[in-house]
């Protein structure tokens, strides 16, 4: 899970949460792959494995991950496909509106955004 830096703004188990969401959407944990262990994650990051645990326990209660007794965590093979289509739903529903505001605003056009840089 490399670099995490946890802030205030949330409860860790919560950041952890879209951490692990994050790398399934980017391809980094794919559909199949096992979860690091609750310990592995702990020990790590220097967390309560409740933490940890709580986390997981979201992700599977979402169906984004399953137990394998004995084996650990795994993310689910419709795992991506799920999140993709309640991110997507998401942007559409609370950021898209800013968005499109702003542009209006601005007077972009769909040429203005396709080339940010000038280069018409």
């Amino acid at each position: 899970m490399s670099d995490i830096q946890w802030s205030d703004g949330a409860p860790i188990y919560r950041q952890l949460k879209d951490r692990v969401i994050a790398m399934m959407l980017d391809g980094i944990l794919k559909p199949g792959e096992a979860l690091p262990s609750v310990r592995q994650v702990a020990a790590e990051y220097q967390l309560n494995p409740i933490t940890v645990s709580r986390a997981y326990q979201e992700l599977a209660d979402e169906g984004l991950v399953e137990k394998r007794r004995g084996l650990g965590m795994f993310v689910t093979e419709e795992a991506s496909k799920q999140l993709r289509s309640n991110e997507r739903e998401r942007f559409l529903k609370d950021e898209w509106p800013a968005v499109a505001e702003r542009i209006q605003r601005l007077g972009l056009s769909v040429q203005d955004l396709l080339n940010p840089l000038g280069n018409h």
